[in-house]
């Protein structure tokens, strides 16, 4: 017998949800052929048959997660392996394993190369914001960011549903071949090269009044904010594995609050001079540029094993996105170097490849400084989480209105709440008001492009 161990299917990742075997026990397989598929928090990888032999156990069903290193599949490769071989037979076996874990790494980049691709041919300019903006006004929307969603019993994995976008193949029409109603990628190629006749619809009947306008969506600059949308999360009073992006989410909190030493400032911004139009995402992102000019310190990376700290030159800037699935923090990169339009294309391709679960493993690491926005429903101030090696993070709480004094007089103007949160080792309490104050001082400018 031979046992194949779950190799690394990212870079260090820990360990990986299955999807979907495409062989059960008893199957005689040949090398490379689909095995099954396995979710990890960055795409749905799908993993080939590492050896010639019959399918003796699964270690696993669809649902579970495997740990990296630990078994996966058995195989009976019908040689003197299988019946009294001795220890130096069975390391020759380990190390095929460990050879085809090397191929299997080459081949789950690939595949997250091809969800980038894919999803940047599938990006269109769309008429409404969706739900992930975490800066400035979000405005609702009705996709929903799983790891699998649902559609009528059947249930589809982001790499599916990533390729039925690319196909234009409503998963809702699609006939499930897979184990548990799973919808497989052979599913919607099969559908997209036969589509579904669409039933004629009825005629309207005629208008006896004029039609309600559909009301528009605020600006960027709009101080409301959306009403969030009804929670589609199930409830039923038991214990569920955390999974996929949540699991990741869960340890690099844990691993942030066990190695970081973090303290809060807060104050806010008077943006009640702002020209119409403007866009929130671009003015907080230029103001942290202006303040990382103005006090480097908060631009930084800290290594607390070696005491050690790096200025850096350029800033990326980790924009963290909320879902259902958890929090992901894609980078945005130079953005001392881009104009206010790069910005906004920038935030847009982030938030698309967050909805389609498409973000390459090199967009989510090496931010230098970190944004979020807890405030969109709700919120004033916070204590956001730094994530090393990062030493800060700003957040932006909600809009809203406050009276200040003017000239004698009071005038309500509109106000930013703004939380920044710094590690303690590496930067001073002098230097992280330095830094906000920079911030606070470029918001309340009537207008400012990202280039000086």
């Amino acid at each position: 017998m031979s046992i194949f161990k779950l190799p690394d299917l990212g870079e260090g990742l820990p360990d990986a949800e299955i999807v979907e075997w495409h062989v059960k026990v008893g199957d005689e397989v040949k090398v490379d052929q689909p095995m099954v598929s396995m979710e990890t928090a960055k795409a749905v990888v799908d993993v080939p048959v590492p050896m010639d032999g019959v399918v003796s156990q699964l270690f696993g069903e669809p649902g579970d997660v495997i740990d990296t290193g630990a078994p996966l599949i058995e195989f009976n490769t019908g040689d003197a392996a299988d019946s009294g071989q001795d220890s130096q037979e069975k390391s020759n076996n380990t190390n095929s394993a460990d050879d085809s874990a090397a191929k299997l790494r080459a081949e789950a980049e690939q595949v997250l190369k091809d969800l980038h691709e894919e999803s940047a041919a599938a990006d269109k300019p769309a008429a409404k914001e969706a739900i992930g903006t975490v800066v400035g006004q979000m405005e609702s929307s009705d996709v929903e960011v799983n790891s699998m969603t649902d559609f009528g019993g059947k249930k589809a994995a982001p790499a599916v549903r990533a390729l039925a976008k690319k196909l234009g193949v409503d998963l809702n029409t699609i006939e499930a071949t897979g184990a548990g109603g799973v919808i497989r990628p052979s599913d919607v190629k099969a559908a997209a090269a036969n589509p579904v006749k669409q039933a004629p619809q009825e005629k309207p009947a005629a208008k006896t009044a004029p039609a309600t306008p559909a009301p528009q969506p605020p600006t960027q600059a709009s101080s409301k904010q959306t009403a969030p949308a009804a929670s589609k999360v199930l409830v039923d009073d038991q214990w569920q594995q955390v999974k996929g992006s949540r699991r990741t989410m869960a340890r690099v909190m844990q691993n942030a609050h066990a190695s970081v030493v973090p303290t809060t400032i807060m104050d806010d911004a008077d943006i009640n001079n702002w020209q119409a139009g403007e866009d929130i995402t671009v003015r907080l992102i230029r103001s942290l540029v202006v303040a990382a000019q103005a006090e480097p310190t908060l631009n930084a990376w800290f290594d607390g094993d070696k005491l050690a700290r790096r200025l850096i030159s350029h800033v990326d800037v980790g924009i963290a996105v909320d879902t259902e699935d958890g929090l992901f923090v894609p980078t945005m990169r130079n953005c001392d170097a881009m104009t206010p339009e790069q910005v906004r294309a920038a935030m847009n391709n982030i938030k698309n490849q967050v909805k389609s679960r498409s973000i390459p493993p090199e967009d989510m690491k090496d931010y230098t400084i970190m944004l979020s926005n807890f405030g969109v429903y709700a919120g004033r101030y916070a204590t956001p989480v730094i994530t090393p090696p990062c030493v800060s993070i700003v957040a932006a709480g909600k809009l809203r209105h406050d009276v200040v004094p003017v000239l004698g007089g009071m005038e309500a103007h509109r106000i930013i709440p703004l939380s920044l949160t710094f590690d303690h080792r590496a930067v001073t309490g002098g230097e992280a008001a330095r830094f906000l104050a920079a911030m606070i001082k470029d918001l309340n400018k009537t207008r400012y492009t990202l280039r000086q």
